[in-house]
């Protein structure tokens, strides 16, 4: 495991620590807490979503996570106040293993940027 590896690693969890603080329980993987960045992103508060909706909530999630990589831009909002966004520089070609460290990193810097999380 790289240096790099395992300072990722901390952060994680360092920042599962933080929403299980906050949340009163830990999102059990990266899916979660996109899903959780969803949500946020969305601004209509917890409510029930339908299969369709939580995709499109992951969707958000990584599109605005990937944002701060230079890969997506908002685009507005549609007439039911659901962001849009436009990818402005392809994603490169990873393995599963590379694309999960990728969208922690960018999940980490989220909460970083957006929460003022320290890490």
């Amino acid at each position: 495991m790289t240096q790099e590896d395992n300072i990722l690693k901390e952060n994680w969890q360092t920042l599962q620590s933080f929403l299980k603080n906050n949340l009163g329980k830990k999102p059990t993987d990266l899916n979660g807490v996109l899903f959780l960045i969803g949500v946020q992103e969305l601004g209509q508060g917890k409510k029930v979503f339908t299969k369709e909706q939580k995709q499109d909530l992951m969707h958000i999630a990584i599109c605005k996570v990937l944002s701060f990589g230079g890969y997506y831009e908002l685009e507005g909002r549609d007439e039911e106040g659901w962001p849009h966004w436009k990818l402005i520089t392809p994603l490169p070609h990873f393995d599963m293993l590379s694309q999960e460290k990728l969208l922690k990193h960018f999940v980490i810097e989220y909460f970083r940027k957006e929460v003022g999380l320290h890490v």
